[in-house]
């Protein structure tokens, strides 16, 4: 009976344990979890993050008379 009792307080010792570190490390955690599922999901594409790069590779103006260089690309998925 003491065995029992004792691995009973072993585990919500460490239930316990995993929820108070779970709290504390609640952002560091989140990020690095969404860092996984980013890295796991195979439609992700890097380059949609960074919001310094333009929307046009391309900054030269286009030769082409028939083409608006006022207009601005939309990316769509």
């Amino acid at each position: 009976m003491g065995a029992l009792t004792a691995s009973l307080i072993a585990i919500a010792g460490l239930a316990l344990g995993w929820i108070t570190i779970e709290m504390a490390c609640k952002p560091c955690l989140e990020t690095g979890r969404e860092a996984i599922d980013r890295s796991l999901n195979p439609d992700y594409d890097p380059d949609d993050d960074d919001p310094r790069l333009p929307l046009n590779p391309n900054p030269t103006p286009s030769s082409d008379p028939n083409v608006d260089s006022t207009s601005t690309l939309v990316k769509t998925v």
